[in-house]
């Protein structure tokens, strides 16, 4: 049987990191407002908002974090209702339910992008939007912005999966009025854990520095207007979630990596959907024209097939060594809508309930060969034979 790559072994943290570690273990500084100026996390924020093209940046603990963050610094009201795609991660409802906020769900089709006739239709009846740029795949964000824009509705930008995706050459998360990434060992730049937001809003950025744990003066080591802070101080609640020394210490040597990363990802991408595509049984959903993407996974859709045989290749492709995620196919997969119970009354998305059904998903992290990313598609192929037989398509 075909040796199946490690697809969760990320790649190794630059050894630039191993210095930058022993100065701090020897400083014992882990705190980041420890340090005047210049701590590991004050460079972090600065480095990554000129990288991403923001004029401010705050690194907190997770991507949930800095989504909640986002929400309280919008001084949006209790019960206040948000917009978010019927396909995302747990963690974003989530984050609104934390920010005393109502989730409310648009339809996403089966490109795995907002449904803009159901995303209007919602519209008039929120007061804020979080965008989730779900496994880096990119909605209309001219559309979006232009319905959100023309109703006065601030627009949050959860590309958690999307670092390095531009569109139309501008960075996404620099799109909507605070962009909120994630450094999780999945993710292009990996701490392990560890989120950022970023915003040229300066008022906004003051108010979620505040509420991140800069208390007492500790918002003077930002580099924000000062009148951004002065007005909230012992105004907002402190709810901690200040990201450590250590996380940015590991995060500040992958920037420089990033493109190189974004570039390996894409070819791995689009190498891996051009074999999948030549299966009948296969679509992998096109990105957007203005949409250049930072993947390092695949998501494709299955063709023709049931639920036992959804299940069945799935299985098959495990057996040789792949794992396949099938979004809707788990009673707890955090991806599937009717699975956040802690929402209560949940909506009926019978399109993206169907999307979900049959869409797949597989890591590609970009360090891997071609010769593994063949293996990973032959073995794709090769389980999808042993449901469906055989298909010349896609051997010869």
């Amino acid at each position: 049987m075909r040796q199946a790559p490690d697809v969760h072994q990320a790649e190794p943290i630059p050894e630039a990191a191993r210095a930058g570690l022993e100065a701090l273990l020897q400083s014992g500084d882990l705190f980041r407002y420890t340090a005047p100026e210049n701590a590991p996390v004050s460079l972090l924020e600065a480095e990554f908002a000129e990288r991403i093209g923001a004029t401010y940046a705050l690194a907190v603990s997770s991507c949930s974090a800095a989504l909640f963050l986002s929400l309280k610094a919008l001084g949006l009201p209790r019960d206040a209702r948000v917009l978010i795609p019927g396909f995302t991660f747990a963690a974003v409802p989530s984050s609104v339910v934390h920010a005393d906020c109502i989730p409310v769900l648009c339809e996403v089709g089966e490109n795995y992008r907002v449904d803009l006739a159901d995303f209007e239709a919602k519209l008039d009846t929120v007061q804020a939007v979080i965008i989730s740029h779900m496994r880096g795949h990119t909605s209309d964000m001219d559309a979006i912005m232009g319905l959100c824009d023309a109703r006065g509705i601030p627009v949050i930008e959860d590309a958690a999966h999307s670092l390095g995706t531009t569109w139309n050459g501008r960075n996404i998360g620099t799109i909507g009025k605070i962009g909120c990434f994630s450094f999780q060992s999945y993710k292009m730049i990996n701490a392990g854990e560890g989120g950022i937001l970023i915003t040229d809003d300066a008022d906004l950025v003051g108010r979620a520095i505040i509420m991140s744990g800069a208390y007492e003066h500790n918002w003077k080591k930002h580099p924000v207007l000062q009148d951004a802070f002065a007005r909230w101080q012992n105004q907002l609640p402190l709810y901690n979630l200040r990201m450590s020394n250590l996380s940015a210490v590991v995060i500040r040597p992958q920037l420089p990596e990033l493109a190189r990363r974004v570039r390996d990802g894409r070819a791995n991408h689009d190498y891996v959907a051009e074999r999948l595509e030549a299966s009948p049984y296969v679509t992998v959903p096109a990105p957007l024209a203005p949409e250049q993407r930072a993947p390092d996974s695949i998501q494709f859709n299955l063709l023709g097939l049931d639920q036992d045989d959804i299940r069945a290749f799935a299985e098959a492709a495990k057996t040789r060594g792949v794992a396949v995620q099938v979004f809707g196919l788990s009673a707890d997969n955090a991806r599937a809508f009717w699975n956040w119970q802690f929402l209560g009354d949940l909506p009926d998305l019978p399109q993206t309930r169907a999307m979900l059904m049959r869409a797949c998903d597989v890591r590609l992290p970009v360090r891997l060969t071609r010769a593994e990313l063949d293996a990973v598609a032959d073995i794709l192929l090769e389980a999808l034979a042993e449901v469906t037989g055989p298909v010349r398509a896609y051997g010869t």
